[in-house]
């Protein structure tokens, strides 16, 4: 009977060593920060889908316009179709491949939107109509939702990489296959904290 007790005694004593041995390590914390990551990652992608399921009502009422620039139209609707056939999945994150080509799918999105707003400044009968224009506020408070969830996903990914990246805590990395995982880069960083311009005024003349 003393043995049984002494034994399981030894085996709760190893247990706790192991807990405080993983937490010291690190362990719990790459558990919460990876959690961080994948919070954020899916905060991103809810408002990119928001964005992409805009884009059909403004295609639809810009079409409407006689005269209007096909060419332009026709760059938004391909970048939209390039953009959604991306498979977002939470593994993408730790995919530097697939992360890069999503954001650049992205990124071609996005230009072409820029484009289509400037050009549409030339159509008075849009500027005047009020479901476009309630449809370039939905768009523009959307740019605003992608720049604050972009902004919380690199703090997210900087915190996990730190952590990846520092000593003991790497080796905790290295042991349990921790890598660092992808992060958002523009040429222009500004970028990121400056949604596509959305103004209903006319353009002064030169």
């Amino acid at each position: 009977m003393t043995f049984t007790l002494s034994r399981r005694l030894l085996t709760a004593i190893a247990a706790l060593a192991s807990a405080l041995a993983l937490s010291g390590c690190g362990y719990n914390d790459f558990q919460r920060l990876d959690e961080q990551t994948k919070s954020a990652w899916s905060e991103v992608l809810n408002q990119y889908q928001r964005r992409a399921d805009l884009i059909p009502n403004i295609v639809a009422t810009v079409k409407g316009e006689a005269n209007f620039e096909q060419e332009t139209l026709t760059k938004v609707v391909e970048a939209r179709a390039k953009a959604t056939s991306i498979q977002a999945t939470p593994e993408l994150i730790n995919d530097p491949a697939a992360f890069q080509k999503f954001q650049a799918a992205q990124g071609e999105l996005s230009s072409a939107l820029s484009r289509l707003l400037v050009v549409t400044e030339n159509y008075p009968n849009l500027k005047a109509n009020q479901g476009f224009q309630d449809l370039r506020v939905q768009l523009e408070g959307t740019e605003n939702r992608i720049t604050v969830a972009r902004g919380r996903y690199v703090k997210a990914v900087q915190d996990y990489n730190v952590l990846a990246r520092s000593f003991p805590t790497n080796l905790t990395a290295m042991a349990f296959g921790y890598k660092t995982k992808e992060n958002f880069s523009v040429q222009n960083e500004a970028q990121i904290s400056q949604p596509p311009a959305v103004s209903f005024d006319k353009p002064a003349s030169k």
